[in-house]
């Protein structure tokens, strides 16, 4: 990688779209990398839109603005397609990951005439699957990094298990659920 990365993220308060953001840079960070991850704050309250962004770079990163021109967008509300134009500003030569058990073609038609790629995680799916509630933010961590190849899956998986043992060590069914959603992400994103 020898640019910045810059990802945005789209979701509702509670769903861990924040979370997310900042575990990436978290784990970017302890990968070597330099790297930003923040949200933009107003007057969110749990479901109000909110956004998240990330830069990842192997260079210093001298920008500190939100960002508008993304590589990528992470989409991990559908509902969202309807009111917010979630690809403004979005590169062609990057993509948009989206939260939804439809397929991508299914979707395209609600993406502002948007001609990048366009992957779908069912990432609540997976969730239920793996955790046996609706954290859609474990899923769609690991498929943008899928997707955007701002690290080395091993290298990502490993650093974020250290990181769920830090944080869960007293449960380590949660560490193995979202463990297990990571992977099973992986096997899901196409790329």
């Amino acid at each position: 990688m020898e640019k910045t990365v810059e990802i945005r993220w789209h979701g509702r308060g509670g769903q861990g779209a924040k979370t997310a953001a900042l575990l990436l840079a978290d784990v970017s960070f302890k990968a070597g990398k330099y790297v930003q991850g923040f949200p933009e704050y107003g007057p969110e309250r749990m479901g109000a839109p909110i956004t998240a962004y990330n830069r990842i770079s192997d260079n210093k990163i001298t920008v500190h603005s939100n960002i508008y021109d993304p590589d990528y967008v992470v989409v991990v509300d559908e509902g969202l397609l309807d009111s917010i134009d979630v690809t403004a500003g979005l590169s062609p030569e990057g993509a948009i990951v989206i939260n939804s058990a439809k397929k991508p073609e299914e979707l395209a038609s609600k993406l502002r005439g948007y001609t990048g790629k366009i992957y779908t995680v069912d990432a609540r799916k997976i969730s239920v699957e793996a955790l046996g509630k609706y954290f859609p933010n474990s899923p769609m961590l690991a498929a943008i990094v899928a997707v955007s190849g701002v690290m080395d899956r091993d290298q990502f998986l490993n650093e974020m298990e250290a990181s769920y043992r830090h944080k869960f060590s007293k449960k380590p069914e949660v560490i193995e659920g979202n463990m297990n959603a990571l992977r099973m992400t992986f096997e899901e994103v196409a790329v």
